[in-house]
Formats: structure tokens, C-alpha cells, sequence
């Protein structure tokens, strides 16, 4: 049972509820809650998006520092993999994700955004990497996958200051994908699954893996792992529904099975 994480299913989108009063502060317990959860949504064949949404008030204001604040090193060497382990599920989960961000996404509430494939933020928003000002480093992804979005060198500037930065200043740089009214974050996040949900599921897992992938390897190597999944594709229903769509109705008219 669950305490501060929840799962709920409706029409093939699941939404990952944190439920941590009252900033959902990652402490050791709610990140094994967050795998438990992204391994539940990832292995669920009738779940074609995910959205991760903190609630109405604030997405994640970071790790639990009281818990952090006793630990020594190798308290944090042992607690640091269970977070690592814990975040690499939710990047690894098969279908989209989008991250609902409203109020504070910072630290590691920030890195666990960025674990999804897309953010929507309310424009009261406010995202970071703050952990310079407790004398350490981003440790849950920051470093990595913040310079892969946005370039190094603005990596570099909001972890060595570790500033709040704008919900309107993160859509800029491409850490944020969309802003809305922070009344309206959830169902935006919720209608941009519903529609993910309804494409073509097995060509969306092959295109998220063959991007995330590809990604960590060379050009040649990344090319190899897209020709395999797209030929792949070609033994699928949907590819034959999708194809046959087009040809008599012309594009984008297709209704997809998921297989």
C-alpha cells in the first residue's frame, strides 16, 4: 500500500499522484513509491501515457533536507542509488510522460520533471537546481540531463547559481514544453496524454526508445537502432490500419488498435 504516492487509470492514461504535504519532499520512502509506481504504469498494456502531477500547490520542492542533513557518506553513497534507481524507472517507462509541474519543481522535484518526456507548467511556476546553496551538487540527474536539454552552458549558470528560474524563462531555454494558467496545468497535461494515448501506441514506444537510445551512442550505432524499430513496426496492426488510412482517406484520419 502506498502512502504518499498514488496510481490512478482512466481511458489508457495513468496519473502518478505525489502526495507528500506540504511540498512532496523526496524522502527515501516516497522514491521507492515513485518505482514502484513507474513500474506499475510502464508493465500496464492498457496505459498508452503517464502523467506525473504533485497537486494543485507544488509539484516537488526537492529532496527531504532533515533527512539528508545527518547522513555521512556512506549513509548518502547507499541512499543516492536507491534515488538513481529510482528515477531511471520513471525515464524508462515505455510510453510518454508528462510532467504537471505547478508551483516549486526544484532539485530533485526539477530532476524528476525532467525524468518525462515533456513539462507543462503554470506560469507562477518556478523550477531549479539549488543545491549549491547546501554545499553540494545536483545529485538525481541534474548534472546530466539538464545540459541535455537545455545546452551546457545554461546548465552550468543555474547549477553554479542555483536560482529559481520562470516558468516563462524555462519554456525559452526548452526546459518547459508548454505554460499555462496554473488552474489549468493538470487537465493540459491530461489532454496532451489522452492524445498521445489515442496514436498509435507501439510506434510511440519505438520512436521514445529509438530517441532515448540513440541518444547515447554514436551516430552510426543510433541509426541501426532506428532502422531496427522501424522495420519492426512493419509487423504490426497499426501500421497496416495506418497505412491503409492514408491511402483512402488521406493522412491523419486513422484509428489506431495499439497493436
Amino acid at each position: 500500500m502506498s502512502e504518499f504516492v498514488q496510481v490512478s487509470i482512466d481511458d489508457g492514461v495513468a496519473t502518478i499522484r505525489l502526495d507528500r504535504p506540504p511540498m512532496n519532499a523526496l524522502d527515501g520512502r516516497i522514491q521507492e513509491e515513485i518505482r514502484a509506481a513507474a513500474d506499475e504504469v510502464s508493465a500496464n498494456a492498457s496505459v498508452g501515457a503517464t502523467v506525473f502531477y504533485g497537486g494543485p500547490k507544488v509539484f516537488a520542492a526537492g529532496a527531504d533536507i532533515a533527512e539528508m542533513s545527518t547522513m555521512q557518506y556512506a549513509d548518502m553513497a547507499r541512499a543516492s542509488q536507491a534515488l538513481r534507481q529510482s528515477f531511471a524507472a520513471v525515464a524508462a517507462i515505455s510510453h510518454p510522460t508528462i510532467a504537471a509541474i505547478t508551483g516549486y519543481a526544484l532539485g530533485g522535484g526539477l530532476e524528476l520533471a525532467m525524468c518525462c518526456d515533456f513539462r507543462v507548467a503554470g506560469d507562477n511556476a518556478k523550477v531549479g537546481q539549488p543545491e549549491i546553496a547546501l554545499g553540494i551538487i545536483p545529485g538525481a540527474g541534474g548534472t546530466q540531463r539538464l545540459p541535455r536539454l537545455v545546452g551546457p552552458a545554461r546548465a552550468k549558470e543555474m547549477v553554479f547559481s542555483g536560482r529559481f528560474v520562470s516558468a516563462e524563462e524555462a519554456q525559452a531555454m526548452g526546459l518547459v514544453d508548454r505554460v499555462v494558467s496554473p488552474d489549468d496545468v493538470y487537465d493540459a497535461a491530461l489532454e496532451w496524454a489522452r492524445t498521445l494515448a489515442a496514436g498509435p501506441r507501439l510506434a510511440l514506444r519505438a520512436a521514445k526508445a529509438a530517441i532515448d537510445y540513440g541518444l547515447e551512442v554514436d551516430l552510426a550505432t543510433g541509426l541501426e537502432i532506428e532502422r531496427a524499430h522501424f522495420a519492426a513496426l512493419f509487423s504490426t496492426e497499426d501500421q497496416s490500419i495506418g497505412m491503409q488510412s492514408f491511402l483512402e482517406n488521406g493522412p491523419g484520419q486513422a484509428e489506431f488498435t495499439g497493436r
